[in-house]
């Protein structure tokens, strides 16, 4: 599917790691089992008696604040891999793109002129699995750019490259 303003014809991406979905799913079922114990708050005040006595409503909504955050998980878990599968990154002669989503696709392109640093982090789950995630910093507000799913060893020489490629074309200015 054409991306306005950007042509894509013959660029082959470069898929974020499949082990990222790994890392997705465990942090959405952390964050899901927070929001299951405090909107499960009212069931249990409901079930063990002290409020027992009160209007129908009120059993609809201790019942149906947990089931909404159970399918709310349950479309996250399937929605996941989905997701990670459709991200990626490509290296062009002037920029770098990444893409991502499924039923809102965007392509963000970062020309190498503009990037002023590359960050690399990642956090204990990353780690655990050998990712990366690059974070290109432009001049422009809201430009930056997050490359997810990197494997390790790649996400060093990736910023080394991008760096190179930013310093060469800011020379050329």
């Amino acid at each position: 599917m054409p991306v306005p303003g950007i042509d894509l014809s013959g660029v082959a991406f470069t898929p974020a790691s499949p082990r990222l979905a790994t890392v997705k799913l465990i942090a959405t079922t952390i964050g899901h089992l927070i929001w299951l114990a405090a909107f499960s708050v009212p069931l249990i005040l409901k079930l063990t008696g002290p409020w027992a006595g009160m209007a129908a409503w009120v059993a609809w909504v201790a019942w149906g604040l947990p089931a909404v955050v159970v399918v709310s998980w349950i479309v996250d878990l399937i929605l996941i891999p989905r997701r990670v599968r459709a991200m990626g990154w490509a290296e062009r002669e002037d920029d770098v793109l990444w893409r991502e989503g499924i039923l809102f696709r965007s392509v963000h392109a970062v020309p190498y002129g503009r990037l002023q640093y590359v960050d690399v982090s990642d956090g204990p789950l990353l780690r655990r699995v050998g990712l990366q995630t690059l974070t290109l910093k432009t001049a422009a507000a809201g430009g930056d750019v997050t490359l997810e799913g990197v494997p390790r060893e790649r996400a060093e020489e990736l910023r080394e490259v991008l760096m190179a490629r930013g310093q060469a074309r800011l020379a050329g200015l």
